[in-house]
Order: structure tokens, then C-alpha cells, then sequence
């Protein structure tokens, strides 16, 4: 089953803030620890492939609306 990038791109923002908010709670229990490093990694990556995702559903409705 295909997803649109709309909706995997909300998937991954919504993946980043829900890493953000572990971090954040490991962090102030106990300390920067390992698992708060990769916490703050996994949220960054799924930010920017939020970003991405968004970003090319933007560029394929211009592009088909171009097309029209």
C-alpha cells in the first residue's frame, strides 16, 4: 500500500516529537546519557524526513497542477 508524502511526511513530524519528548524527559531524569544522544539523533532524522516528505508533496501538486 503507497502512502502519499503528505502523510508520511506527517508520520515522521509527529515520529520527531515524540523522540524530542523522550529526550527530553531522559535528559532531566538522568542526565546525557546514551540513550538521550540517540533520542536527539533519531528526532533530527525524522525531522528532516518530515521536512522532505512535505517539501516533495508540495513540488508534485505544483507540478500537476502545472500540468492542467
Amino acid at each position: 500500500m503507497r502512502r502519499s508524502p503528505l502523510t508520511a511526511g506527517l508520520l515522521y513530524l509527529g515520529l520527531g516529537v515524540l523522540f524530542t519528548i523522550f529526550a527530553v524527559q531522559n535528559v532531566s531524569e538522568s542526565g546525557w546519557g546514551f540513550f538521550s544522544y540517540l533520542f536527539v539523533i533519531l528526532a533530527t532524522l525524522d525531522f528532516g524526513s518530515g521536512i522532505r516528505m512535505i517539501m516533495l508533496h508540495i513540488k508534485i501538486k505544483s507540478i500537476q497542477k502545472n500540468k492542467k
